[in-house]
Formats: structure tokens, sequence, C-alpha cells
């Protein structure tokens, strides 16, 4: 890590008569030069490791996803299998084709703070098509047709009566934006190949922000379709959050999801405890 490297180098090079030591200018953070500074009566082994450990603690949040989930994720980002989860993503785009890019990777957390969530709606994979996933579960980009797992829940939204209009396209980032975390519990994949990065660390990831979300807020809507979205139940609070079960909106569940309201009956519950409805327009 170059980072680290150069404060190695800063740290060898400080007056060792000094009270303290500063790099100046480590990491550019939110467009802020992040300060970072030990207080010490000379250099020791000790002392550069503390140092060091700080610097990657910090460098490895400040990079991931720009809001409060680094803070309340630092934690989960410094376990032993995001590294290997990182190892192997790392081999992965270098043989293969990954979706989402990179960049796109934590969308979900990145459109939906921590104190903004309102609503979880759990995938399972992101789409493995060409321009198709962005890290949003379910959605898709502009301009690429909507799969039939999401036509079926714009079909189910408009048999809601609750003014929704089907749009020309599949992006849900408004839904995002108004407190909707489209969460996938696999946050990559190889393309053309569904499920290829599962259990390779990203359910421990995603299980973290369940548990996460139910136990640290209260009178949020945990949307859970399909037999995988169910196993998810044991990690919320039942007694502080609704959660509302459906088979998958996929054609291959034959039309059970048909019927199920809950997008009606997500904004009857927040209505009930005084939040704001989600506009599920787009």
């Amino acid at each position: 890590m170059q980072e680290v490297n150069d404060a190695q180098k800063a740290i060898n090079k400080a007056d060792s008569k000094a009270n303290f030591f500063i790099i100046f200018n480590f990491y550019n953070y939110r467009n802020k030069y992040i300060v970072i500074s030990l207080r010490t009566k000379k250099k020791t082994e000790k002392n550069e490791t503390f140092f060091l450990k700080t610097i990657n603690n910090i460098k490895m949040t400040a990079k991931m996803i720009d809001n409060s989930w680094d803070i309340k994720l630092k934690e989960e980002f410094n376990k032993p299998y995001i590294d290997e989860l990182k190892a192997f993503l790392k081999t992965e785009r270098s043989q293969h084709t990954v979706y989402p890019k990179q960049t796109e990777v934590f969308n979900a957390l990145k459109l939906t703070p921590f104190e903004n969530v309102k609503v979880v709606i759990l995938g399972q994979d992101p789409y493995h098509g060409p321009n198709q996933a962005h890290g949003l579960s379910f959605s898709v980009n502009k301009g690429i047709k909507p799969p039939p797992s999401l036509v079926n829940i714009f079909k189910e939204l408009k048999s809601e009566s609750i003014g929704f209009e089907i749009p020309g396209h599949g992006d849900l980032t408004d839904w995002a934006k108004q407190g909707v975390l489209l969460l996938n519990a696999t946050l990559t994949v190889r393309a053309g190949e569904p499920a290829s990065h599962q259990k390779k660390g990203w359910e421990k990831f995603t299980d973290a922000v369940i548990k996460m979300i139910s136990e640290e807020k209260e009178n949020c809507v945990f949307l859970l379709w399909g037999n995988f979205a169910k196993t998810k139940i044991s990690l919320i609070d039942l007694d502080k959050h609704l959660v509302l079960t459906a088979a998958h909106p996929s054609p291959l569940a034959g039309g059970a999801f048909f019927g199920s309201k809950h997008f009606s009956k997500t904004n009857a519950y927040l209505i009930s405890k005084n939040l704001a409805p989600i506009n599920w327009n787009l």
C-alpha cells in the first residue's frame, strides 16, 4: 500500500526529540485531507505499529462508502474474511468480467445511509448480464430492458391502486434515495454465471448489515421475497420491525408473488409510525 509506505518513510524521518509525529495530506476523504498524529516521546517499534494500524483502519473505511456506513461497518471491514474476499475479487476481476463495476459494488449503502433506512428489499445475486447490475437489488441501469422479476414488481405495484405508473426504465435509484435499502446478499457476480460469487464472504457482510439495522434501528420494513430471502428472518427482531414475506417475483414462481400488496402495506406501516411513506413512482 503506497500510503502506508509513505507513512513509514515519514515516521523514519521524524525528529526523535519531537513530542509528536504528524503526517499531513495522508488521505483525501470527502474532499478534505485527513491529518493523523500520534503523541509519543520517542519513536519505538510499538508506536510505529500502532500508528500504521490506525492509518490502515482509516484508509479502509474512508475508501469504501463515504457516508455513515463507514463508521457503522468499520469493524466489519477490518475482519479477516474481508481481506480474503478482496483477494478473491482482485483475482476474479483480473481473469473475468465481474458485475457490477467496482465503483458501484456498494451503491445500495452509498445511496441509502444508515440513518435513512426505512425499508429493506433483499435480493440474492446481482444481474449477470451486460450493463444490467449497478449495485441495487432488482434494479437495472437506464436504457436496459427491465428483467422479468422487475416487470412483475411493477405489475404488482400497478395493481395495488396506489397511483403507481409503470416507468419506461428499471432504475430504482429514486427508491434508494428515499430510504429503501436495495441490498443483494451477494454484491458481485461473474458475467454469465449466476451464484458464482456466493459463499466467498459477501453473505457474512450483508448479514452483518441486516443485523445492524435490526439491532440499532426500529420501525423498519423488511421485504423478503422467495425462500432464500426468508432465511434472513432469524437476523431480524420481529418485535421492533415489520417483516413481509412472499414468493419471489420471478415468473418461475408461477405468479405467486401477485396479490402480496407489500408496497401499500409498507406505506401503511410507515405512516402508522409517523414516518414518511415511500413514493414508489419512478
